[in-house]
Parts: structure tokens; C-alpha cells; sequence
């Protein structure tokens, strides 16, 4: 099972200091975590894609993506979320493909709509067509990745003829792609009819309608004929706050919880913690809820953390990214693999394994969905 981080890239004041980073500041944190989630075993790092304060993620993820690479060995990149909406699938198509080159296939990337409604228009879209604009734009990303050639006329874009992406694919192996939603069922059937993953963000919402969007997903996906249904590649975010003990924690975070706007200062601690992901206790209290997650969504291949938002202070979160990476991890991907059955893929695709599986396999098909569900084996 792979475990990262992610980060959104908030600019935020710490509410015991009153201090507040400056953009260079936040940006060159961004690369130490990173830097540390390799140092401490984790898998993933994966980084928002923002055009406004109070964010400093990258408008352009590949860059980040790129500079790290340089910088780190094993860990693999992917986003939270790239803007297909708001972002031409002719740039992404570019720029994600050289990012695989620069960083020797270490990439995927997480499809999202976004949610500001303010960006759309700086890019000349309307976000009430938000739905049927990831649809075609990300239709056409599959076809500039698997065609050598594409002519393309469609409703929001100026038509291409006879064009050609560049750089090709690293192996001529599109990278493996998530699409991200929290609320959007059709989301979920896109992501299950090309057979890609499907990563629930939930870390402000409950666990009921976590499983009811990943299960929808797990029965479309089988719907299509990419095999059973708890064979579908699911991911979901998480957060937490460790320490020794859980009054030490709760004591320690509660300032940035009560502060911090993304929290909305509507509910307390204790009652965001009961309805949703957020953990606050000790590394075994945290290792224990997350395995449990399993038993409402099935057996599934990535667990990312948010981890330095809320203006937490550089060296707490890097000593929370080591809590997660030598205590909380090593129990998780533990009790994974004892629950979890041998037909049941326990990470996601790699570019590694992409390339293995061969040119003719269907993560190479524009649209490998199958008009009738395929026979389940005995």
C-alpha cells in the first residue's frame, strides 16, 4: 500500500506566534517535507495546483514535480488536484509528459475540477459547465497521450488538426491518472469507465458518504469489465496530529484547529473529529483508525495525509511527517496486507508496472471500456 503526503500549499498564520510565512518561506517547506517524506519511507508526495492566495501551490505542478525529482531517489509525484477544467489538456498533456522524462517515470497525476469559482473565468470557462468540461477535456488528454496524430473538434476548445504532442510518453506509457471528487457521482463514473483510480478527498466529510461514493465507483468500474469490483484502484486523504499522548495532542493542536479558516470555526475538536477523518492521539490511535477505513471502503491502494496547513510551524510538521513515516505507516501497510486478499492489486499502477504490462495493454486504449461487463473467473 503506498502512503504519502499531500500539501495545498496554505498560507496561513500561526495563531500562537501570530507569525505568518513568507511565499519563498512556504515554498521552500514544501521542499524540505518533501524531501523528508523520502528520508523517513514514505511513497508519495503529491501537490496542489492553486492560482490564488493564500496558496502557494504551483499553478504549474510539473515544476515542483521536476526540482524534487532532482533532489529525492524513490518517491513518486502526483497531484492534488490538476485543474482539468481550467488547465488546456494540450499544456497538461506537454508538460506531464516531460515531467516524466525529468523524473524517470516517478509521475501520476490526480484529475480534479476545482472548486473556486472565481478561477474559472480568468481562464475563459464558466464553472456551470464544470462537469461536461472535465468530461470532453480529459478525453482529449487520453487522446494526445495514445495517438501519435489527433484531429479534435469539440465544445470548449479551438480545434486541432493534425496534431502532435510533445515530448511523446516516457516508454510511449501515458502516466497512470486518478480523478479526485468529493461530491460528484458522474466523477466517479468517469473515472470507472477509462478503469482509472478514484481518490475521495474526505477529510471534511463522514465516512458514510465516503463509502457510498467509493462503492459507486467499485460497481461502475466492474460494470465496464476492468475486473471485480474490489479490484478497483481507490485512494482517500486523512489527517492527523500525533503526539505521545492524546491529551498532549489535543493541547497542542487545538489553537490551529480553533484558528485556522479552513475549519470553518463552526464545530469543535472533539465533534470534527467524531464526523470526520481528522485524527487527533497518539500514532496507535491514528494507525488504528485509518486501518479501519477498510472495513467501510474496501481494500484499498493509497492513503495521503495533509499534514503542514492550519499554520502549523515547519519543524512540527516535519516531525509529524517522521511520526507518520516510522510509527503510523509501518502498522497500516501491516494490517493492509494481512486483510487484504491475493486478487486485490495492494498498490497502484507505476510506470514500472505499465510498461511490464505491455503496448497492447488497456491502459493504452483511448477508451478501453468494455460494452459488457467481463466474465468473473471461478
Amino acid at each position: 500500500m503506498q502512503i504519502g503526503i499531500f500539501t495545498i500549499g496554505d498560507v496561513t498564520p500561526n495563531p500562537v506566534t501570530g507569525e505568518t510565512p513568507s511565499e519563498h518561506e512556504r515554498i521552500e517547506a514544501t521542499v524540505a517535507i518533501a524531501k523528508k517524506a523520502e528520508e523517513v519511507g514514505l511513497d508519495v508526495f503529491a501537490t496542489g495546483q492553486h492560482h490564488n492566495p493564500p496558496f502557494i501551490a504551483p499553478a504549474n505542478p510539473p515544476i515542483l514535480m521536476a526540482h524534487l525529482a532532482a533532489q529525492t531517489e524513490k518517491l513518486q509525484f502526483s497531484t492534488a488536484t490538476t485543474l482539468i477544467t481550467t488547465t488546456d489538456p494540450v499544456r497538461i498533456a506537454e508538460d506531464y509528459a516531460y515531467a516524466q522524462h525529468l523524473t524517470g517515470g516517478r509521475v501520476d497525476l490526480m484529475m480534479g475540477r476545482g472548486n473556486t469559482g472565481a478561477v474559472y473565468p480568468w481562464f475563459g470557462a464558466d464553472i456551470r459547465k464544470g462537469l461536461p468540461l472535465a468530461i470532453e477535456n480529459y478525453h482529449l488528454l487520453r487522446r494526445l497521450w495514445r495517438e501519435d496524430v489527433v484531429d479534435w473538434r469539440g465544445e470548449f476548445r479551438t480545434p486541432l488538426q493534425q496534431f502532435t504532442s510533445t515530448p511523446r510518453p516516457l516508454d510511449h506509457t501515458p502516466p497512470f491518472v486518478w480523478h479526485g471528487s468529493i461530491r460528484s457521482p458522474e466523477i466517479a463514473e468517469q473515472a470507472a469507465f477509462y478503469g482509472d483510480g478514484f481518490f475521495h478527498n474526505h477529510i471534511f466529510w463522514n465516512i458514510e458518504h465516503t463509502e457510498q461514493m467509493v462503492n459507486l465507483y467499485r460497481q461502475r468500474f466492474e460494470h465496464y469489465g476492468h475486473g471485480s469490483a474490489d479490484q478497483a484502484i481507490v485512494g482517500l486523504g486523512g489527517q492527523f496530529f500525533a503526539a505521545d499522548t492524546e491529551a498532549e495532542a489535543k493541547k497542542y493542536f487545538r489553537p490551529f484547529f480553533d484558528n485556522a479558516p479552513v475549519y470553518g470555526h463552526g464545530p469543535s475538536l472533539e465533534d470534527f473529529s467524531e464526523m470526520t477523518p481528522l485524527t487527533v492521539g497518539t500514532p496507535e490511535q491514528i494507525a488504528e483508525r485509518y486501518v479501519g477505513y477498510a472495513d467501510r471502503v474496501g481494500d484499498y491502494q493509497r492513503q495521503m495525509f495533509l499534514l503542514d496547513h492550519a499554520g502549523l510551524p515547519l519543524d512540527v510538521v516535519l516531525e509529524q511527517v517522521e511520526i507518520l513515516g516510522t510509527q503510523i505507516a509501518p502498522v497500516i501497510r501491516k494490517e493492509m496486507d494481512l486483510r487484504r486478499p491475493a486478487h486485490v492489486p495492494s498498490d497502484p499502477p507505476t510506470h514500472a508496472s505499465l510498461v511490464a504490462a505491455g503496448p497492447d495493454s488497456p491502459h493504452h486504449l483511448v477508451q478501453p471500456a468494455q460494452t459488457q461487463p467481463a466474465q468473473t473467473q471461478e
